[in-house]
């Protein structure tokens, strides 16, 4: 699926996404649900996510909590009309180039959540973006520039990176972890 270029593309990709991510979770064997995600042996996971999540509970979360980023950056940013006030999408304490630490701090928060809690967490934060999508024109959410506090970027791109493309990352490492169960 090409990335979204329109708010009606956005809320196809993210709405059929979010099914399929579900579907394919709800699908999962008792084994696939209680066998720790593995990817050590696989040279080219190296990535930080690859060793981070541990189970579908660790996916579901960081989709969570990214929502939670998407949905504050508006409302912390409500009137700003020039960058240099602008309040950042990432907690002040982090930056592109140090996201993975918060990424981590995002899993560690979660460690006692339940995978119950987290899919319900999941199911409200993944409605509460579609509404906020809702709420804005299409010239809102693709126009680069649009709002001072989006940068060089359109709300439109954080919106696509929190919700469609992300749950495209979260069903690859499912059905990574799924092959790795059938080894």
């Amino acid at each position: 699926m090409p990335r979204p270029k329109s708010k009606d593309d956005l809320l196809a990709a993210a709405k059929e996404n979010y099914e399929k991510l579900m579907k394919m979770i709800d699908e999962l064997s008792e084994k696939e649900l209680s066998t720790p995600f593995d990817f050590s042996g696989e040279a080219s996971k190296k990535e930080a996510h690859w060793s981070r999540d541990k189970n579908v509970r660790d996916v579901l979360i960081h989709l969570y909590e990214w929502h939670q980023l998407l949905l504050k950056f508006p409302k912390n940013n409500m009137g700003v009309t020039d960058k240099k006030s602008a309040i950042a999408f990432l907690p002040s304490e982090y930056s592109w180039k140090t996201y993975g630490a918060m990424n981590q701090a995002f899993w560690s928060r979660h460690q006692t959540t339940s995978l119950e809690e987290a899919k319900k967490l999941f199911a409200k934060s993944h409605a509460d973006v579609m509404k906020m999508i809702e709420g804005y024109s299409n010239e809102e959410l693709f126009t680069p520039k649009h709002f001072a506090w989006t940068g060089n970027a359109a709300l439109g791109d954080y919106c696509v990176s929190a919700s469609s493309s992300h749950y495209d990352w979260a069903m690859k490492k499912i059905k990574a972890h799924k092959k790795n169960c059938a080894k």
